[in-house]
This record gives C-alpha cells, structure tokens and sequence, in this order.
C-alpha cells in the first residue's frame, strides 16, 4: 500500500474511532472496538489485539485473529520491549529479534504501541503481526500512536 493511501485509510479510521469510542467509558470495550475495526481495515494485519498490563503480567486483552499466547513471557518479546522502551516497537522481521515470542509461526514482521493512562502509566500495549515481511512503519507508529491517545478519553 503506498504512503497516501496508507495515510489517509488511518485518518479515517481515526475519525471513525473518535465517534465510535465516545459510546462508553469501559476500557474493555473500547480495546475491542480498536482491534476490530483496525483487523478489518488493513489487509497485511495478521493479528491485532491488545495486552494488558494485569499485575505485572501482560495478558491478552481485546483481538482479532489466530488464538494468542495468554500471558506473555515476562520481560521477553517484542510487547515486552515497548513496555520497557516506553515507546513504540517495528519489527521487520522477528525471525531476526532475538527473545522473540512465537505465539504463531506465521507472524513475520510486528508493530507495538504503549497504552498509557491519563496519568502517563502503560497500561497495555496494542500489538499488530503480519504474516509478510516488513509491513510496518513510521506511517503505522504515528497514527497507531494516535489511536491509541483515544482509548484515554
């Protein structure tokens, strides 16, 4: 997909979303409103879902393909990363990430978003798997990034 229509497919999901997020307050809710309609949208999305930072853990929250690791292994794993990075994750090839966690042989390449409270704590993290090489970019972090900003409101 070129840059322009990547562009200007995720201003409009955007603005879809900042409708569609006012609905409720309920995080849950809101996480799998996200997934779906981001899954839908994108056809080099594998898998799209959200891992939520429950006592320390990341368990899965809201998704939208194959069935996912339910808890990921701690401190390892590109969602891990963004956690401790405290920013957004590309991985071309995960083939190539050292720790990397397979929770489905047929991801080749990832993106990762904080999610952060409106206190500036991650609270998750929204991860998207494609089964082709080197689907992400600075294109898919910004306006992931910003997408994730409306699950606060």
């Amino acid at each position: 997909m070129d840059k322009e229509k990547k562009l200007s497919r995720y201003e409009r999901i955007r603005e879809q979303l900042a409708g569609l997020l006012v609905k409720t307050p309920d995080p849950q809710a809101r996480m799998a409103t996200v997934a779906a309609l981001l899954f839908h949208k994108f056809d080099y999305y594998f898998w799209c879902g959200f891992y939520r930072l429950v006592q320390g853990d990341l368990v899965v929250g809201p998704y939208q393909g194959p069935l996912a690791c339910q808890v990921l292994a701690k401190n390892r794993g590109v969602c891990w990363e963004a956690v401790k990075r405290g920013e957004t994750v590309i991985v071309p090839d995960v083939r190539q990430f050292a720790s990397h966690i397979a929770c489905d042989s047929r991801s080749l390449s990832e993106i990762v978003v904080p999610v952060r409270d409106e206190k500036g704590a991650i609270v998750a993290v929204l991860d998207v798997d494609s089964d082709k090489l080197d689907q992400f970019n600075e294109i898919d972090a910004s306006q992931l990034e910003m997408i994730v900003k409306l699950l606060k409101r």
